[in-house]
């Protein structure tokens, strides 16, 4: 056994902005250097397909794992879950600042809201997002710090190596900081070898499912006319055929009726898997200006897609019936009232 090292993985940009690149390898190298955590560069966790090096490595990780990325922690942490990396919401005081009126609106789930994590590995996944700031400075003691508070036990590298995959495919992920008579050019700084991403990635668009908040309703698959979503052997939902997806349509995320659904490279952060609710109260009083509602939207997403596959429209008349009459069961709250009041009104 080797000694006791926290894993830290960096999972690269989309982009090729250098800015970002550079942060990604000063950041990787740095870490390298100190020597007190093991490190790995991967490509976009989105973007990597089951079968991928990358996720046979994460897959391989026993103790607790960082992993840092340009996405929210949310979708990072519900991305993992999905290729069978588990474990448990590790705290990491480097956060986006949130603005005191937004936490108020935001709906924290309460424990027994969704289905939940299901069996998960006895460790802590702390999950960082890269586009907080752009000082290594911040990054390294944040992990320094996390580091400073665990005691993990690792496998020895060489030896995880000599099982499954083989140590050619993780030459490119991991490497021992170069000396600063090696070529290359850098005075003594280290470029991980997986920064050259040899493994080839495309980018993706489908829905991640945040079980912590899914209370397994089914309305997405009722909603969703392309295939995308089914259910396991244990009858709960879950994406079966992400290609089927339509690249942009976050038409789903906008029905569920506890923001479970997540499309993580969405322009709109609470479709990101940002802190706040896609649908809720907010949008809820758009209906009372005439303006369009998280339904409405997802109806004309869902039918532009449809018509773009030679198929058509289908308007409100598919997949809603079921959210519709859930809705007459719920009982009164503060929101009807204010309604009924406002109809009321001598306008």
């Amino acid at each position: 056994m080797a000694g006791k090292k926290l894993t830290v993985v960096i999972s690269q940009s989309q982009s090729k902005n250098p800015q970002y690149r550079d942060l990604e390898e000063t950041l990787a190298a740095r870490l390298m250097m100190d020597g007190s955590v093991e490190v790995a560069v991967v490509p976009h966790l989105y973007d990597m397909h089951a079968d991928h090096t990358g996720l046979i490595f994460l897959r391989g990780v026993p103790g607790d794992l960082v992993v840092l990325s340009w996405l929210y922690p949310r979708p990072t942490r519900w991305i993992l879950h999905r290729q069978g990396i588990t474990g448990l919401e590790g705290q990491t005081l480097l956060e986006e600042e949130v603005d005191e009126d937004e936490e108020e609106l935001d709906e924290e789930p309460s424990p027994d809201r969704g289905i939940g994590l299901g069996k998960v590995a006895q460790r802590k996944i702390y999950c960082i997002d890269m586009r907080v700031s752009s000082s290594v400075d911040d990054y390294f003691n944040e992990i320094k710090r996390i580091a400073s508070e665990k005691s993990v036990q690792t496998v020895d590298l060489m030896s995880w190596i000599q099982g499954s995959p083989k140590p050619e495919q993780l030459e490119r992920y991991l490497r021992t900081p170069e000396s600063s008579t090696g070529n290359n050019g850098t005075n003594g700084a280290t470029k991980p070898a997986a920064a050259e991403e040899p493994e080839p990635t495309k980018r993706r668009w489908y829905p991640v499912i945040d079980y912590e908040r899914c209370t397994n309703c089914l309305e997405c698959i009722d909603f969703c006319l392309f295939g995308v979503y089914g259910v396991n052997d244990g009858d709960f939902i879950h994406v079966e055929t992400q290609d089927n997806c339509k690249k942009g349509c976050p038409a789903c995320s906008r029905v569920c009726p506890e923001n479970a659904i997540i499309f993580p490279g969405h322009k709109t952060p609470a479709i990101a898997g940002a802190p706040g609710e896609v649908a809720g109260f907010k949008v809820d009083l758009s209906k009372l200006f005439g303006s369009e509602n998280s339904i409405d939207i997802a109806v004309r997403e869902r039918d532009r897609e449809l018509v773009a596959d030679g198929r058509d429209a289908v308007g409100t008349a598919v997949g809603l019936r079921k959210r519709q009459e859930h809705k007459q069961d719920q009982p009164r709250d503060h929101l009807d009232d204010l309604i009924d009041s406002l109809d009321d009104m001598p306008l």
